[in-house]
């Protein structure tokens, strides 16, 4: 029977099936892998062969059959289906299984125009000689089956429209690497590519999007976090409004701080006409998101800010509920609201809060993020002012309805301003922090644009990436890996291009970085350490000494080869003042554990060189490029043993790492009794790092009466942040039985930038 069947090859010739060849090829992929049966993944491929089947439709047959078959009983099916994945991926990409010659690789993509051209013109052959010597394509066969589906759906170089794909996953670490390190003398640049090279591929280091997708390509725009402040003007507003579609087309996920704009019914051009409020504004600026989907990449995503004492705040705070008319919501938006040490007062206090628009109360908006003394002034100075329109409700309301929206949607975030000033890389007397980012957490200075060429406007970008801690064996890994992605990072800074003047002088000016970590529950596990008992406090501490403390060490030693950025004078670390000098002592509290680098001499090297980047920490959650890496995701806590992540590929299971060593040792979600544990490592965590972190709440209705959290509980939580110095607060997570496994890696920010 099988002689009679044809099957179609990927080159369109015909040949008889040959069972024993599919057979082959699945016996490949098992190899080496424990509780994997081949024969159980053929029976349960049921491939119905008829004449002239196409080989790719029985390949990707087989592929999905090892996937659903992933389970805790047998995690190594993610790794069999991968192998499958990578083997079709390059017959795909180069029509046979063995990749092709680096070099010879690069000129035909060069004259498709899918690399960039400088590739070929700042190398020679025989330093791509060396460079495929450099690689290892059998580190293919590392990758999970989720990883390889998010690199075939997000990163690889491909046409979006006809599916074809043009590189497997080493030829895309070894370029990006070759583009960051072109700039550097020859006589030492190949030794960085090959140490970069090296980090990456074998997961140490994990990459943003915009960097795994774009580097090596013509699109030079890499930047995952794009800050935008809007003043109140329409041409302010118009000129944000064109820099959101600049940067939305290219990949980059927006904050918008719109905070500025005047309430409903103030008056303009002295009384001739009277406002309409922020929320046509805030609908302009949502059609400004949602015009692009970032190359087919990532669909267009913004979290916009506005102070919890705006005028106009009950009716922002529901902008996202299902409730109500189009009219009076702006729902693809997610929301930063921003508090201060006043507004928590007030509410412990029983007090009221009151509401002003920001045109009316002149001083306080700025003071709000640059002088707390002075806030606190104006504000009590304008609740007594009779002429001055306002309004008043009781804290506790104010919060509460914060709280309710937050928890209905999962999607109202906090930042406390306060925090991101006082325990600041930069000087708020001259460099305020008015915003975060898409993620909560970036915190950098901006200005508005007064139109979009404003030369004193400034757009503040931050390129990401990330320690990956499961994959270090000692803390001291961490200096060799600061070093190359600090170089790496600041490199991309003059390599990539700015669509928008505002942005290029200040990332010039401050050469932001913010590199984060991932598989921090696995680096729990495999100390045998938990979330919510404390026992993690002390690991954390030192873990985050040691990450902010090599990472300022690298700066440093950068600014002694290049030259400090031109703002460094902007920040506090001119003044001497580095993190350990600024952080709520409340820390101390949960967390005894002394420092063990020698801060003091690296104060003394900073005082003396300065340092190239103004920011060099930040803690995004990293929802897809943990993935590639198999690993759990930024500092959270897994939900399961197997995430179920819903992608535009399909669903995709992942199994926690080192599953068979340490499913003991995990500490899942819903296993965790309350926040203070979570709340507490974040805080510990926010002593050292420079900008913030994406930390989420999370509750489970069925512990409390009636299915339904307390809204004391909520509150406390909030309070609970705010005392121990945590900046920012992301996700509100609610159990749902049907949820517990599943998160959707194409909405919000999942699909946005700083998902690194």
């Amino acid at each position: 029977m099988n002689k009679n069947i044809q099957v179609t090859k990927r080159n369109g010739e015909k040949e008889p099936l040959d069972l024993e060849k599919i057979h082959r090829v699945v016996m490949w992929a098992a190899e080496g892998l424990e509780n994997v049966s081949v024969s159980e993944v053929e029976l349960k491929s049921h491939i119905q062969f008829y004449d002239g089947i196409k080989s790719t439709d029985i390949h990707e047959t087989l592929i999905k059959s090892a996937a659903d078959l992933i389970s805790e009983a047998s995690p190594d099916y993610q790794y069999l289906a991968a192998r499958l994945a990578i083997f079709h991926l390059r017959k795909k990409a180069y029509n046979q299984f063995e990749p092709p010659n680096l070099y010879h690789h690069v000129v035909k993509m060069v004259e498709l125009q899918k690399y960039d051209q400088h590739l070929l013109d700042d190398y020679s052959e025989a330093e791509f000689e060396a460079m495929n010597g450099f690689l290892d394509h059998s580190r293919d066969m590392n990758f999970s089956y989720a990883a390889v589906k998010q690199l075939e759906g997000k990163y690889l170089v491909q046409n979006r429209v006809s599916g074809e794909y043009f590189e497997s996953p080493q030829f895309l670490y070894m370029l990006i690497g070759a583009c960051l390190f072109s700039g550097y003398p020859k006589d030492t640049r190949m030794d960085y590519v090959k140490r970069f090279y090296d980090a990456v591929s074998t997961f140490r280091l994990s990459l943003p999007t915009p960097i795994m997708a774009g580097v090596r390509t013509p699109t030079r725009q890499f930047s995952s976090c794009v800050l935008i402040e809007c003043g109140d003007s329409l041409d302010s507003i118009n000129a944000t409004s064109s820099a959101i579609v600049k940067y939305v087309s290219q990949r980059a996920g927006i904050g918008i701080n719109a905070g500025r704009i005047r309430a409903i019914g103030s008056p303009i051009r002295s009384g001739e006409a009277f406002h309409t409020g922020c929320i046509p504004f805030y609908k302009h600026f949502q059609t400004a998101v949602k015009s692009c989907s970032q190359g087919g990449v990532r669909g267009g995503a913004a979290t916009l800010f506005y102070p919890l004492w705006h005028f106009e705040v009950e009716n922002l705070l529901v902008l996202k509920n299902n409730r109500g008319v189009e009219e009076n919501r702006v729902r693809h938006l997610d929301y930063g609201v921003q508090f201060n040490q006043l507004m928590y007062r007030r509410l412990i206090e029983g007090g009221n809060i009151t509401l002003f628009s920001p045109s009316d109360v002149p001083g306080m908006y700025d003071a709000f993020f640059e002088d707390q003394e002075k806030f606190e002034e104006l504000y009590a100075k304008y609740e007594q002012d009779p002429a001055i329109r306002k309004k008043t409700l009781k804290a506790v309301e104010l919060f509460s309805l914060f709280a309710q929206e937050r928890a209905s949607t999962g999607r109202i975030y906090l930042q406390n301003v306060d925090h991101c000033n006082t325990h600041s890389p930069f000087d708020p007397k001259v460099a305020p922090v008015r915003q975060s980012n898409l993620c909560l957490e970036i915190a950098l200075p901006t200005k508005p644009l007064n139109d979009f060429n404003d030369p004193d406007g400034e757009i503040a970008l931050c390129t990401l990436a990330a320690f990956n801690l499961g994959a270090l064996k000692s803390l001291d890994e961490l200096e060799e890996l600061s070093d190359l992605i600090v170089r790496a990072l600041d490199s991309l800074l003059d390599y990539q291009d700015y669509p928008v003047q505002a942005a290029y002088n200040s990332t010039m000016g401050r050469r932001p970085l913010g590199v984060g970590i991932i598989n921090f529950a696995n680096y729990l596990a495999q100390h045998g350490v938990k979330y919510s008992d404390g026992s993690a406090n002390d690991l954390t501490h030192r873990t985050f000494e040691a990450i902010q403390y090599f990472l300022l060490k690298a700066s440093n030693g950068l600014a002694k080869e290049k030259g400090t950025c031109s703002k460094f004078n902007e920040t506090t670390y001119s003044q001497g003042i580095l993190p350990i000098d600024t952080y709520k002592r409340e820390i101390d509290e949960i967390c005894s554990e002394s420092l063990h680098l020698d801060w003091e001499a690296l104060r003394q090297d900073i005082a003396s060189h300065g340092l190239r980047n103004s920011t060099l920490t930040a803690l995004m959650p990293s929802e897809t490029s943990s993935q590639i890496s198999n690993a759990t995701n930024g500092i959270e806590p897994p939900r399961g043993y197997i995430s179920v992540k819903a992608s535009k590929d399909g669903i995709l299971k992942q199994v926690v790492p080192q599953y068979d060593e340490l499913r003991d040792n995990y500490e899942l979600l819903w296993q965790i009794p309350d926040n203070t544990g979570y709340l507490q490592l974040v805080a510990i965590m926010q002593k050292f790092v420079d900008q913030t972190i994406s930390a989420n709440t999370s509750y489970d209705p069925a512990r409390f009466e009636g299915g339904k959290v307390p809204m004391k509980l909520m509150l406390k939580d909030l309070l609970t942040a705010y005392r121990l110095g945590v900046k920012t607060l992301y996700y509100h997570n609610t159990r749902d039985g049907a949820e517990d496994k599943q998160d959707d890696l194409d909405d919000g920010c999942a699909g946005g930038a700083c998902k690194i």
